[in-house]
């Protein structure tokens, strides 16, 4: 992808997610509550998917694409030194403002998840719940947390589906069960025009592509999770329903590690 096409979806996922940041600051507020973490647009439970080790203690994690920094919260409250980076200003306020009330001793900084301030070899915990997962060229991102990882550190990620894409109408409206584009060539997802809320520009892969990008960054992946909507829970989450998220995966995760 060209630098004029980089520096383009990073300033519009900026701009997006810095006009809808007071939208997602109560979210955020309950999400650093909470005491056991869920996971992705259906809530699914921690105890379900196992994604964080219990004990964190003395481990040196970062968040990539931390918006509200919840996430950063719980790995805190299991032990770990916490780093949260994110591209928009008005998110890390939030988060900021969060930290203050809650005192876990989270930091924050101003940045780009695919070209970080930290030093090779930084962390021992990488997480991205649709921060860079979602909104960052994987194959840029995934290579920069490689960079930051220690040998033998682990890099956790949750995002959308490809097959929620492929079945999404062009107008932003819910996933249906046609396929309303190719499967293969997926990247980028620009949803700025979308007649039904739209949005910034999103990134995703087929499954072959993410074992690909993963591979090429020098990870070895451990699991890949496919989890199923609730039976029970809100009707839709942004662009799926409950009912489709039943049928179909609407959104992945990824556990992999970099070798030492």
């Amino acid at each position: 992808m060209s630098n004029d096409n980089q520096s383009t979806y990073l300033q519009e996922n900026r701009r997006y997610w810095n006009s809808v940041a007071d939208w997602w600051a109560p979210r955020g507020e309950a999400a650093w509550q909470r005491r056991e973490p869920v996971w992705g647009i259906w809530g699914v439970p921690e105890s379900e998917v196992q994604l964080l080790p219990t004990s964190m203690q003395g481990l040196n994690a970062v968040e990539l694409g931390c918006g509200t920094g919840y996430v950063g919260a719980w790995m805190a409250r299991r032990g770990a030194v916490v780093t949260g980076i994110d591209l928009s200003e008005r998110q890390l306020e939030t988060a900021r403002r969060l930290e203050a009330d809650h005192g876990l001793g989270v930091t924050f900084v101003h940045g780009n998840a695919e070209a970080t301030p930290f030093a090779d070899a930084s962390f021992d915990f990488a997480i991205s719940e649709y921060g860079a997962a979602l909104w960052c060229d994987p194959y840029l991102w995934l290579r920069e947390a490689s960079r930051i990882l220690k040998p033998d550190g682990r890099l956790v990620f949750w995002t959308q589906h490809p097959f929620a894409y492929v079945t999404a109408p062009q107008d932003g409206s819910l996933s249906t069960e046609r396929l309303e584009r190719p499967y293969f060539g997926l990247r980028m997802m620009d949803w700025t025009a979308a007649a039904e809320d739209p949005g910034g520009m999103e990134f995703t892969l087929p499954l072959s592509g993410w074992f690909e990008a993963l591979t090429a960054a020098g990870f070895v992946v451990e699991r890949l999770l496919e989890p199923q909507a609730p039976a029970t829970g809100p009707d839709e989450a942004f662009f799926v329903s409950r009912r489709w998220a039943q049928a179909y995966p609407s959104e992945l995760a990824f556990v992999a590690h970099k070798p030492g």
